[in-house]
């Protein structure tokens, strides 16, 4: 049995720290110091971190991360500012020092979202298929086929077939030795079925046959993204913040 499970899983409530440390990893390319550089992409061109990563956990401690072109003594603010963010329950609103924020950064865009760990007691409800580069061109044509050239580095990747066709999928678009972060595509047309909660769960499985943990996050406004994490019952363990 993994290790990461059994020493995090049967009490997940006492390690959002941990989780969103994980969330943060997955997330962004780190430097020796523990600062910001990219956004952890596997293909496309590389994108510059975020000035700034807050993550407020429900057990009352915040994740806070930085650019490496952050001035130290902004950077000595932000951390005393986020030691004082209240425990959270469910997701919240602005950080308490949000004002703050965004002013020592001169901050002009910001976004924030819910974090979820999925449980090891979420299973599919449908049947769905694990998808390779061998087998991806039976299912994948038209509507994801520019997901083809990606499958090498967006695995566990899984699909919900309908009439030989792809509706729904869910692959890791974020990965560490210890945590992947799922992405996921419904067909318009297809959603509202109940396909995105079930390639979800079936990825997590997945993600957990290879040792890792299965981490979903979102953004405030994507309100179908969060509507999969209630119907699956995910555990909701912080929510993130970043100012560009």
């Amino acid at each position: 049995m993994n290790q990461l499970n059994d020493l995090y899983e049967p009490n997940w409530e006492n390690t959002a720290n941990k989780l969103m440390e994980y969330h943060v990893e997955a997330l962004f390319v780190h430097d020796q110091h523990s600062r910001l550089l990219t956004i952890n992409e596997n293909l496309g061109p590389t994108v510059p971190a975020p000035a700034f990563f807050l993550g407020r956990t429900i057990d009352g401690k915040a994740v806070c991360r930085f650019r490496y072109d952050v001035a130290d003594k902004t950077a000595t603010r932000l951390q005393e500012l986020s030691l004082e963010e209240p425990s959270i329950s469910e997701f919240p609103a602005k950080p308490k020092y949000f004002a703050e924020y965004m002013a020592l950064l001169h901050g002009q865009q910001y976004t924030m979202g819910p974090c979820y760990f999925v449980p090891r007691k979420v299973t599919p409800s449908l049947q769905v298929k694990s998808l390779t580069r061998e087998n991806a061109a039976n299912w994948l044509p038209h509507d994801f086929e520019w997901l083809i050239r990606e499958l090498d580095v967006s695995q566990p990747c899984v699909a919900l077939v309908h009439q030989n066709r792809a509706v729904s999928i869910c692959r890791s678009v974020r990965i560490t030795n210890f945590a992947h972060e799922a992405g996921i595509e419904t067909l318009k047309e297809y959603r509202g079925n109940g396909f995105a909660p079930a390639v979800v769960a079936a990825w997590a499985i997945a993600v957990r046959k290879l040792g890792c943990l299965p981490l979903y996050s979102t953004l405030a406004e994507n309100h179908s993204s969060q509507s999969v994490a209630s119907k699956l019952g995910l555990a909701y363990y912080g929510s993130n913040f970043t100012i560009a």
